[in-house]
């Protein structure tokens, strides 16, 4: 058996309630907009770091074949962007490049995160 109320009851006691979701939204929104702010600073740090990788990769690969460090340098910067920084050492036969760069994104800036990579290549018979 369903109960109708009365409408008088239904306005006296819903009237206490007004406001209710407004304000558990604006508890809840600050905390939603922090999440959100994390996961993209995350999302950002993450694509940065396998641009490092690619970078120091392909620096690797470019020492290896005996290109000038100045070169070697600049093939950071171009896959890691303008930001990215770049060390050379040779360790015997093994050439190695370590890239590294601040977080890139909106809150890359907030954050102090320097992120590194480095690759390692075999260098040629001529190389130095």
């Amino acid at each position: 058996m369903t109960y109708v109320l009365p409408a008088r009851w239904r306005a006296s006691h819903g009237g206490k309630e007004r406001g209710a979701v407004t304000a558990e939204f604006a508890v809840a929104l600050p905390a939603v907009i922090l999440l959100l702010a994390f996961l993209l600073a995350g999302g950002a740090a993450g694509i940065t770091q396998l641009r490092l990788e690619e970078a120091a990769r392909a620096g690797a690969r470019a020492s290896a074949r005996g290109e000038a460090p100045a070169s070697v340098d600049g093939i950071v910067k171009r896959l890691a962007g303008e930001g990215a920084s770049s060390t050379q050492t040779h360790d015997g036969e093994w050439l190695t490049v370590t890239a590294s760069s601040p977080v890139g994104g909106a809150l890359g800036h907030l954050i102090p995160w320097k992120l590194t990579a480095f690759a390692s290549a075999r260098g040629e018979a001529g190389t130095p």
